[in-house]
């Protein structure tokens, strides 16, 4: 069977290719391994789907050629795929930080997609494997669970690492060495971040607490790689939208620096209270830490709980609050795919076209969605990638067709 294009993988930078470019005129193949479709659309946002962030911009991506990302993200914007959803009439509000979520189900984004497939009549295999891939003077041919097929153009859209239990694999890392492309190191992104479980012993007891933090790390630039999030303790380690974000900048061996009060001058307001309260240090700090934390604190900081606050040294409070404003700690580790949201790293940008997303080094081979080297925050901006370079690979096709 021949066909102008083939998408191996129907996630959501696969399914939105497929329909955009069917739409234009594409005869469109979208195959994918998996039995369910959209497994990570349907789990998203807790089974709301965070579909975009109404602020994605280039400044909201990692990449090791940071460049690479503006023109699909300017051309296939944040605004264009919240019109599509309000034309099919989905409800959405906003939660967090330009965050995008459906009212009643991620099921309504998956059902938008595949009306704009029908609408491209496009057809889908699924489940059906890809065992083979060759090039030649015919294009691409492909041998699947349903036969060869041929087409000149292909596009992979399979997604990375992260959640292997719902069907993630490296199939579209091995295609991309297959015809000579260079992979960023695929990590771990977007996760919760471990310990050294003797190091964290004195914290394992505060399972369960969250509070808002401000958190960088050695490696984040400080205009880009803070953030200010709840962190959430575990009993390995730490959790929450704070760690998630900053666990895609982090790198084994680097160190964490967390602000346990931000905005909050820690050392004025403990001075003041030296000066005028009778209270003791763990009762004044709980003014400012959840008091589970203030009482773990600070023994291990070396501090009395039951010490009367006009009693304590000046440089003693002062050596508590540099303490609490600026926390550094080196994981061990993180809790892995298993507990990833994406893949940070993937098939080198440098090598592909920022304008269609086909590769520099093998004509009609695209690469599109979480396979690229291009990750996003927590909050909607990979779902936004996905749409973006979607778009942008759909049309080029369509063109080519």
């Amino acid at each position: 069977m021949s066909w102008d294009a083939v998408i191996v993988g129907a996630g959501a930078a696969g399914l939105f290719c497929a329909a955009l470019a069917g739409q234009r005129g594409a005869r469109v193949l979208l195959v994918d391994h998996a039995d369910k479709l959209a497994e990570k659309i349907r789990i998203s946002g807790g089974g709301r789907c965070n579909f975009t962030n109404r602020d994605a911009g280039p400044a909201n991506f990692l990449s090791e050629n940071p460049r690479f990302c503006r023109s699909a993200l300017a051309r296939y914007t944040a605004a264009d795929f919240i019109a599509l959803v309000q034309r099919h009439r989905i409800a959405f509000h906003e939660k967090h930080k330009g965050q995008l979520f459906c009212d009643d189900s991620s099921e309504q984004i998956i059902a938008m997609l595949l009306r704009e497939c029908e609408a491209g009549r496009v057809v889908r295999w699924q489940p059906s494997k890809v065992h083979g891939v060759r090039h030649g003077p015919a294009g691409y041919e492909l041998d699947t669970d349903r036969g060869p097929v041929r087409a000149p153009r292909l596009v992979v859209a399979t997604g990375g690492l992260s959640i292997p239990k719902i069907g993630a694999t490296d199939w579209g890392y091995r295609l991309a060495r297959q015809f000579g492309h260079r992979l960023i190191e695929p990590r771990a992104a977007l996760v919760p971040l471990t310990f050294d479980a003797q190091a964290w012993a004195p914290f394992a007891a505060l399972a369960g607490l969250s509070l808002e933090v401000g958190i960088s790390n050695d490696a984040a630039k400080p205009e880009r790689g803070r953030f200010v999030e709840d962190l959430l303790f575990t009993h390995r380690g730490l959790s929450g939208p704070a760690v998630l974000q900053i666990s895609s900048f982090w790198h084994a061996g680097q160190a964490l620096e967390i602000d346990l009060a931000p905005g909050r001058d820690v050392a004025a307001l403990l001075h003041a209270a030296k000066a005028t309260s009778k209270r003791q240090l763990g009762n004044e700090l709980a003014l400012h830490l959840p008091q589970r934390l203030a009482d773990t604190w600070l023994p291990n900081a070396g501090a009395s709980a039951q010490a009367p606050m006009p009693q304590l040294r000046d440089r003693d409070l002062d050596a508590l609050a540099a303490g609490l404003k600026r926390w550094r700690i080196v994981p061990a580790g993180s809790e892995g795919w298993r507990k990833a949201e994406v893949t940070a790293g993937g098939v080198d940008t440098r090598e592909l076209s920022s304008q269609s997303m086909e590769s520099r080094r093998q004509p009609g081979l695209y690469f599109i969605g979480e396979v690229v080297d291009v990750t996003g925050w927590l909050g909607g901006y990979n779902f936004q990638w996905a749409w973006s370079s979607a778009a942008a690979c759909g049309e080029a096709l369509a063109q080519a067709a």
